[in-house]
């Protein structure tokens, strides 16, 4: 281990979750730092894909094809697949339009927030995903609807209960994974019911170097994670919210992949074979004498 301030520039988040009980029109990613520096509604890097309440996407906004079809693998039918390949065909018109598309508050609010109504009635969810380039000093990021102002939010939600922010984790990472990384949060589902509140996951993230066996080094970071959830109180005034609260470790870790030498095989073999010799020699005593006091017994017993 070893003191590590100056791995890289910028601190790369990578992040893909599913709100199945909020569309894409009004969920935002807003990031915010210890210097102060406050980022609202970030769309350079990130992608919302609305969602049908059965899970495959609507609409025709541009996605990849790595992620439409990791996406679509299990819930969209055939003729789907065939609607969004011929989406796919005038990719670059609808690419044009993604960012007019989730800040249409600034053109209509009035028709948006019918939209919105409407596509809450149909249970619309919605799929972030994309990667954040923040400083690498101590902040937070979170989703919510706080890209909205407070007259159109309180037009669309009668109260602050219908704010639903039931998840689904399916990736965040800080960085490239090499072998045998666990991230902790990977597959965490969260599903509210009757309430609503705010998720906070508090994340430790150490800087780590991972070598290959070529002597290529990669450098990625490590993290561990503590959840709470907070209800919301009935005079609560901050919306719910999914807010994940990082900060640096001073401490890296270094990681290096070594290939074991003959003679370690040789001794561990070796080992083996002893250890199975004895075993051998134990069951083979062990079997002499339950042998040899039964036979001392039956010939006592004709006596």
């Amino acid at each position: 281990m070893a003191v590590d301030h100056t791995q890289g520039e910028t601190l790369p988040i990578h992040i893909n979750m599913t709100f199945p009980g909020l569309p894409c029109q009004i969920l935002s990613v807003d990031a915010m730092d210890v210097s102060g520096k406050h980022e609202v509604d970030l769309d350079t890097n990130i992608w919302k894909l609305r969602l049908h309440k059965d899970g495959y996407i609507l609409g025709s906004e541009y996605v990849s094809d790595l992620v439409e079809r990791g996406h679509n693998k299990g819930h969209a039918s055939d003729q789907h697949h065939k609607e969004e390949d011929e989406t796919h065909n005038d990719g670059e018109h609808h690419h044009s339009h993604v960012h007019s598309h989730f800040h249409t508050f600034n053109k209509d609010p009035e028709k948006t927030v019918k939209e919105v109504k409407e596509a809450l009635r149909n249970h619309e969810g919605c799929r972030v995903f994309g990667v954040l380039d923040v400083e690498r000093v101590a902040g937070n990021f979170h989703v919510s609807i706080h890209g909205l102002s407070i007259i159109v939010a309180q037009q669309i939600f009668e109260s602050m209960k219908q704010v639903n922010v039931s998840h689904i984790i399916h990736d965040l990472s800080f960085g490239p994974k090499y072998p045998g990384i666990h991230n902790p949060l990977d597959g965490t589902e969260r599903f509210l019911h009757d309430e609503s509140g705010t998720f906070k996951y508090y994340l430790k993230i150490v800087p780590t170097e991972y070598k290959y066996l070529k002597g290529e080094a990669m450098k990625t970071n490590q993290f561990s994670v503590t959840e709470y959830f907070t209800p919301l109180k009935g005079h609560e005034h901050n919306w719910p919210a999914v807010y994940f609260v990082y900060d640096l470790s001073p401490i890296s870790v270094t990681i290096k992949e070594e290939r074991r030498s003959f003679t370690h095989f040789i001794t561990r073999l070796c080992a083996v074979l002893g250890g199975t010799f004895a075993l051998t020699g134990l069951l083979d005593r062990s079997m002499y004498q339950i042998i040899e006091f039964l036979s001392k017994s039956s010939k006592g017993l004709v006596r």
